[in-house]
């Protein structure tokens, strides 16, 4: 019984410095949340950038399949006449 009580003291205290190390300032938190919000800012701004990257491939693609279309055309055309 006496080892269980001082292995659980010796428990508590370490539990209870583990806590008090662990604390932090209103600064800590606020430099925490300012990095956070840097953090989203830069990925909402990756986002755009690719989604604009994404709308600009699809323009491409659009572009290449009317060519492919356009050559199509004259191929056959030139066929027939």
């Amino acid at each position: 019984m006496i080892r269980f009580l001082s292995k659980s003291a010796f428990l508590s205290m370490a539990g209870a410095a583990i806590l008090l190390g662990g604390c932090t300032t209103t600064a800590d938190v606020q430099h925490a949340q300012s990095t956070a919000d840097q953090a989203l800012e830069a990925a909402q701004h990756a986002q755009h950038t690719a989604d604009d990257a994404l709308s600009a491939a699809h323009g491409a693609q659009q572009g290449v399949d009317q060519m492919r279309q356009e050559e199509r055309s004259e191929h056959h055309g030139g066929e027939r006449g």
